[in-house]
């Protein structure tokens, strides 16, 4: 599995509904799960970004999949990194020249 931090802001219909952010966090968590993936950690955050998110995904493809339906909602617009653990740091930071 590869790990993404998904960057989540709310919308103007987000914010207005945010009372219901809990139960469209429980839905989110169902969608992803069913492309097969997971959340690891989710926190609401103050600063730039209304809420980090870390999850995993099979592929880019399915975490590009994802981020877009949860754009369909209407309720949060993402950023998604793409992350690579420290072991993976390592092995790039070795092959180079």
């Amino acid at each position: 599995m590869t790990t993404y931090v998904v960057l989540l802001n709310w919308t103007d219909q987000g914010i207005r509904t945010v009372r219901e952010s809990p139960k469209r966090l429980d839905a989110a968590r169902k969608v992803l799960e069913e492309m097969g993936g997971s959340f690891k950690d989710f926190y609401l955050t103050m600063g730039e970004y209304d809420m980090v998110a870390i999850c995993e995904a099979p592929d880019d493809a399915v975490a590009a999949r994802f981020a877009l339906t949860l754009g369909t909602y209407g309720n949060v617009r993402t950023r998604t990194l793409k992350a690579f653990p420290e072991a993976a740091y390592r092995e790039l930071i070795g092959t180079l020249g």
